[in-house]
């Protein structure tokens, strides 16, 4: 019987790898289980926990180990997969066999989240709108009906709105009358009277003199019922017996123009607005001073509030056209107004938006198919004649100081009244000249 010498591995070492220093056969000896041990716990197998990226033997990823590739330090796959698993018996160590091994890191999915972002955006913003429109048209007092406007003339293209500034006192206290110097009277007159034409021509602004002596046509009162004959008389006066549905009957009876939609606002609405806007910046042509309209002005740019506002467009004292000249300012200060209302600073800051549409709609009447939308066009129309896409004249004079039974009146040119009418009925480019 041959026995083989102790530390001597003969022709059959590679069998077993390695020499043994003990007697046995290499056959009846089991290999070392390393174990690892609790954390903490002594004993001459503990091992520092490993990265989560290395295998047991902490020189190979725990992806190929878990392939089963063997270590680079001549050590031996013993089969066991050191990947997540399934779970099992003894399988609490996260890196062990039936471990769950650790989780793979998802990439975060930005696309997703900026669409959930921007819908949620775009839902806040109409339901924001949505309850504006719902809020300011809840506001917009349609007060004026122009069917019951008689004989109307055809229409035309483009669209015409006829905006009137009234001395109403509606709602004033003693001392906002005081404040403003709008006086006491009863009743209520017109202080302005402006024909806007919007077509694709460009718009054009024409004032109407309040003095401007017309033929006011017959009609059938809209509180009294009784018929009134037709006459001669100052424009202002259609207005002051039978409001806005006579006014627009005798505009449309000495021009031939159809007016669309009407709009009026009071002193207090005016001086409201233009304070509602921050006040609005304009460039006095010179030094003006006036009694009667509180007016005190000097010469120059200029942000003007509401009372001040409200005092340059009512003074007719003192200028060198008078009434005229006062037209011209209030073309003027009413295009520098919408050019503020409609501006972008005003539109897109809701501290300034609000209060303005509350101070205008609170304060415009209006006719009562006239809409949100027809208000915004108007303002948008007037902001644009200020910024030179359009036309700003008063009606062709013939005779500013014509005599008449009810004192000075103002008398039309009606050759260029009608030439212009034309135009604008016809949404062409206006040629006629108010000089």
């Amino acid at each position: 019987m041959s026995e083989w010498p102790q530390g001597s591995t003969g022709d059959r070492s590679g069998r077993y790898g390695r020499g043994s220093g003990s007697p046995d056969p290499e056959g009846a000896r089991a290999m070392p289980q390393v174990r690892r041990a609790a954390p903490g716990a002594g004993g001459p197998y503990n091992e520092p926990p490993l990265p989560p990226d290395l295998s047991p033997h902490g020189t190979i990823p725990r992806q190929q180990a878990s392939q089963g590739y063997d270590d680079d330090d001549g050590g031996y796959n013993t089969g066991q997969v050191y990947g997540r698993g399934n779970g099992g018996p003894g399988g609490g160590d996260p890196y062990g066999p039936g471990g769950p091994g650790p989780r793979p890191v998802r990439p975060k999915n930005w696309k997703r989240r900026i669409t959930i972002g921007l819908v949620t955006l775009v839902v806040l913003l109409l339901a924001i709108g949505i309850g504006t429109y719902i809020w300011a048209d809840s506001k917009l007092r349609n007060e004026v009906d122009l069917s019951k406007v008689e004989d109307r003339p055809g229409g035309g293209k483009g669209t015409n709105y006829l905006i009137v500034g009234s001395d109403s006192r509606e709602g004033m206290s003693d001392e906002d009358k005081k404040k403003l110097h709008t006086g006491s009277a009863e009743g209520r007159r017109t202080d302005s009277m402006i024909l806007l034409h919007v077509g694709e021509n460009g718009n054009t602004m024409v004032s109407l003199p309040r003095d401007s002596w017309v033929t006011i046509p017959a009609f059938t009162g809209s509180e009294s019922g009784r018929r009134i004959p037709a006459g001669q008389n100052k424009l202002n006066a259609s207005f002051s017996s039978e409001g806005p549905s006579l006014l627009v009957r005798t505009i449309e009876y000495n021009t031939g123009l159809k007016i669309d939609h009407y709009a009026e606002i009071g002193f207090d609405g005016f001086a409201s607005l233009v304070d509602g806007v921050g006040g609005v910046d304009i460039d006095i042509p010179q030094d003006m001073k006036d009694k009667k309209s509180g007016n005190d002005l000097k010469k120059g740019k200029q942000t003007l509030n509401g009372q001040q506002a409200l005092a340059f467009v009512r003074q007719r004292y003192g200028l060198a056209g008078g009434d005229l000249d006062r037209t011209k300012n209030q073309q003027k200060f009413l295009s520098a107004l919408a050019n503020k209302a409609a501006s972008p600073g005003t539109v897109m800051n809701p501290f300034k938006l609000y209060p303005t549409m509350g101070a205008g709609l609170d304060n415009l009447v209006v006719d009562k198919d006239m809409s949100l939308w027809d208000v915004k066009d108007m303002f948008f129309a007037m902001k644009s004649v200020s910024g030179g896409d359009g036309k700003q004249m008063n009606m062709p004079i013939s005779n500013p100081g014509l005599a008449t039974s009810k004192g000075s009146a103002v008398q039309w040119d009606m050759a260029k009244v009608k030439q212009l009418m034309g135009e604008l009925k016809n949404d062409e480019t206006v040629t006629v000249s108010s000089n």
